[in-house]
């Protein structure tokens, strides 16, 4: 099957989002005083692997493997974050960067998946993927609790702005209009978390 037109961002955005993960990964490497080459392998699991993984289920070669950009600027990302102190990076900035970059990608990646003949639903759920899977990994090797696994909004939010994407697709919404609306709706909820500390109610066995 020959799949629709991919959405992709312009190069430089995309470069500038993939960057902003790979810090994030790299920034936990480095408060752990690793080497060198383990900073730069957090920069990269973080930096693609949400979107390494998304590209494996649908069926296709890993989306940085044709970009010779995208290595490069991990790279840069960690040798950028190895070489400042680590308070440089401390503070909000990073925290608004990375949760404009999760809804953008969540989107993207939904939509991605859309394009290559995947329902809406589990498109919605490899967008969730696309966006979150790659912190996941930089937190399991850290042996730090997982964004999955802390209530504060962030997977909800990824999957906001996933879920909406689908299914304006399905309702034939036009695409500038559907996936602004859902990386709107994504970051503005992942910022009112981070303002007013919103977290997801937890189990309670009584």
């Amino acid at each position: 099957m020959e799949p629709l037109p991919t959405p992709a961002l312009p190069p430089l955005l995309d470069l500038t989002g993939i960057a902003i993960f790979a810090v994030s990964g790299a920034l936990v490497a480095a408060r752990m005083r690793q080497t060198f080459v383990t900073t730069c392998f957090f920069a990269l699991v973080t930096g693609v692997g949400g979107g390494t993984v998304r590209d494996v289920l649908i069926g296709l070669q890993a989306f940085w493997i044709r970009d010779p950009w995208v290595a490069a600027v991990i790279l840069a990302s960690a040798l950028l974050v190895w070489l400042t102190p680590t308070r440089w990076w401390e503070g909000m900035l990073l925290e608004w960067a990375d949760a404009l970059g999760l809804a953008v990608f969540c989107v993207l990646g939904t939509a991605k998946a859309i394009a290559y003949g995947v329902a809406p639903l589990p498109a919605a759920v490899l967008g969730v993927v696309t966006g979150c899977v790659g912190g996941i990994i930089r937190d399991v090797l850290a042996g730090v609790p997982s964004i999955l696994m802390r209530p504060e909004l962030y997977v909800t939010a990824a999957a906001l702005s996933a879920g909406l994407c689908a299914l304006f697709t399905a309702l034939n919404v036009p695409p500038a209009w559907g996936w602004s609306i859902s990386a709107a709706a994504g970051f503005a909820l992942r910022g009112a978390a981070m303002v007013w500390r919103i977290e997801l109610p937890a189990y309670r066995a009584e």
